[in-house]
């Protein structure tokens, strides 16, 4: 196996550890690690949309059994970012405007969970009324079809912000967001799939891996400052990656 292959595999397993722990699915990452290695722009999208939704899918399953998720906040987010998620992924935009804005939100709010994870995990939720969470699951699913991820990079932070969500809760949301979204943007790109690498299921036993680990290091050590801090990074990290 070539070696700068081999060092994607690692390097995917590494990012699916440290996303999953929060529910995330890792593509903002596995589009940067591909990018990186010079695949083509139109292996990438359908290779980490099917990398998003072998972690965030097992995520999502771990998460629901420990009891982190709640319905009432999920469905209202999902219903409109399903459809939004699947006509955007048909949809080829230039991403130099609008990725580094997204890249300039996400940083933020690095920010604020690296160095101030307090504020947020002590406060209490309320989920959000449908006439907001209708709209803004439109706008989230519209981002994550254009950017060819899940969405959940985008919705966990605002969930816990806002005050939608407890942290833990998040992350069995954020997840089941992914999957969803994932799988409508991919749908929406079902031509990209004949371009995936012939090396895809290996990458596909790392995430799964990564994924194994990363859940499991959630639901055994993380408390919710923990898991805002786990989230800092991620988002740090996804910002990196859109920007670049």
């Amino acid at each position: 196996m070539d070696q700068t292959i081999l060092l994607l595999i690692l390097a995917i397993a590494a990012a699916a550890a440290l996303y999953s722990s929060v529910g995330h699915g890792g593509a903002s990452a596995y589009i940067a690690l591909m990018a990186l290695v010079g695949l083509a722009p139109e292996e990438i999208r359908p290779a980490a949309l099917v990398l998003n939704i072998l972690v965030a899918g097992l995520g999502a399953f771990r998460f629901l059994r420990a009891g982190r998720f709640d319905w009432h906040v999920f469905w209202p987010f999902a219903i409109t970012a399903i459809p939004a998620a699947f006509v955007a992924g048909r949809i080829d935009v230039p991403e130099d405007v609008f990725r580094p804005l997204l890249a300039f939100a996400l940083a933020a709010a690095a920010l604020r969970y690296l160095v101030w994870p307090q504020i947020d995990a002590v406060k209490p939720s309320v989920p959000p009324s449908k006439l907001v969470a209708l709209p803004v699951g439109l706008g989230l699913g519209a981002l994550a079809g254009l950017t060819g991820i899940g969405g959940g990079v985008y919705l966990s932070p605002l969930l816990v912000f806002a005050g939608w969500s407890a942290p833990k809760k998040a992350t069995g949301i954020a997840a089941c967001f992914i999957v969803v979204n994932s799988i409508a943007g991919l749908v929406g790109r079902t031509s990209s799939l004949a371009l995936l690498p012939n090396y895809l299921p290996w990458l596909a036993a790392a995430a799964i891996i990564g994924a194994i680990i990363g859940t499991t290091w959630s639901l055994k050590g993380l408390g919710s400052k923990g898991v805002l801090r786990v989230l800092g990074v991620v988002l740090g990290l996804a910002a990196v990656a859109l920007a670049t």
